[in-house]
Formats: C-alpha cells, sequence, structure tokens
C-alpha cells in the first residue's frame, strides 16, 4: 500500500511516516499544500492522508480541487480543528473521512483500512438519473424523456451538483462554492442567472417540473 502524507508538522509526518512502515505500508511525505496537490492528482497512491493547516494552499482547498479534477484518490483529514463544523465542511469538500488531533495510530491504521475495504467495492457511477433526466458524465450528454439537451460548461456543472444532491436543498453559497469553487460578492445574481437558463432547457417544455425553489432556503432538485 503506497500512501500520500501531507503533513507540514516535521514531528507528526515522522510519527506517521514510521507507523506506517512498520505496518509494512511504503508512504511519501510533502509538506506543503501545492506540491501536495500536484501528488494526489498523479494518482499514485492508495490512499491520502491530508493536514487541514498547510502552508501554500489548506488541506480542504488541495481536497477540492483535486475532486474537480476528477481525483478519486480516498483521502482522510487530520485537523486540531474538531468541531462538527469542521468535519462537515472538511468532509463536503470531498474528504471520506475525518479524524482530530491528537489521536492514536492504531485508530488512523483502521479508518484508513476501513476506507480501502469501501473503495474497493466501490466504482463511482458515470451515469445519473432523476426521474426521465439522464447525465452521461463521461460523454456529457444530457437527456430529458430521450431528447437530446446541450448544455454551456457552467450549466452541465450546475445540474451535476443538483442531481449529486437529487432530494436535498443547497444554498445558493453552496452552489457558489462547488460550481464556481469560490465566493463572488454577496450582491452578485449569476446563481440565479444560470438556474433560470437551466430552467428554460431541462423545465420548460415538460409538465412535471425537477427545479424547485425553497424560498429563503435555497434549490432543491426532486
Amino acid at each position: 500500500m503506497n500512501i500520500l502524507l501531507i503533513e507540514d508538522d516535521a514531528q507528526t509526518a515522522d510519527f506517521i511516516a514510521k507507523g506506517f512502515a512498520q505496518s509494512g505500508m511504503t508512504s511519501t511525505a510533502v509538506a506543503d499544500g501545492k506540491e501536495g496537490l500536484e501528488k494526489l492528482k498523479s494518482g499514485a497512491f492508495d490512499i491520502a492522508v491530508v493536514d487541514v493547516m498547510l502552508p501554500v494552499m489548506d488541506g480542504i482547498s488541495i481536497v477540492r480541487q483535486a475532486r474537480q479534477d476528477g481525483c478519486v484518490t480516498p483521502v482522510i483529514f487530520l485537523s486540531a480543528k474538531g468541531s462538527v463544523d469542521d468535519k462537515i465542511r472538511g468532509l463536503q469538500a470531498g474528504g471520506d473521512d475525518y479524524l482530530a488531533k491528537p489521536f492514536v495510530f492504531t485508530e488512523l491504521l483502521a479508518r484508513i483500512q476501513a476506507m480501502l475495504r469501501r473503495s474497493q467495492s466501490f466504482t463511482p457511477p458515470t451515469q445519473l438519473t432523476v426521474a426521465d433526466l439522464t447525465m452521461d458524465l463521461l460523454s456529457r450528454k444530457v437527456t430529458r424523456a430521450g431528447k437530446r439537451i446541450d448544455l454551456q460548461p457552467q450549466e452541465f456543472s450546475l445540474l451535476e451538483y443538483l442531481m449529486k444532491n437529487t432530494g436535498h436543498i443547497v444554498s445558493r453559497s453552496m452552489i457558489l462554492e462547488h460550481v464556481w469553487e469560490y465566493n463572488f460578492d454577496p450582491q452578485t445574481n449569476i446563481v440565479e442567472t444560470r438556474l433560470c437558463r437551466l430552467r428554460e432547457k431541462i423545465d420548460k417544455e415538460f409538465d412535471r417540473k425537477l427545479i424547485r425553489t425553497v424560498r429563503g432556503f435555497g434549490y432543491v432538485l426532486e
């Protein structure tokens, strides 16, 4: 097993690396976020252990960018920030697990083994379907009731995010973070504009409307 360790604290990195070696695993340690992102995206590792607080680029940003670029390597976050909100933020960014510091190495090892079992039995879907709406993630083809729907790249990303969260309300800020990767000025209407165009293509010609506005909360596809 080959593990990528992205950790800037030398003492912690040495402790973890020795534990991996004693467990018969090989590991590569890097200390800054930029290098860590490049190695994670390389696809050369079975799993990545990523500290949240890093120089150059923080761990949350590393994993979010890697997921945007198609990286599926399982990731476990390590962080001194152990609140529920911190854990949710890490998981929503694309992490598979989150372990708060200080920790016992045997727990980290057990979590890694569990993640690997799950990843080996799981194949990421290549097609999303909601009612009569279908999205092929490989060909980037979208159809509704068999009719081809042509989408611009941002419209495709927005619809993909809504479909992956079918039945769950997603807020305007969540859409900005996951589809556009960063926050816009609070006064911008980019989300509303793109959703309006998406509705024109997805819902206008059909009696059943799939995209719904939940006033005061956000949007839901159901």
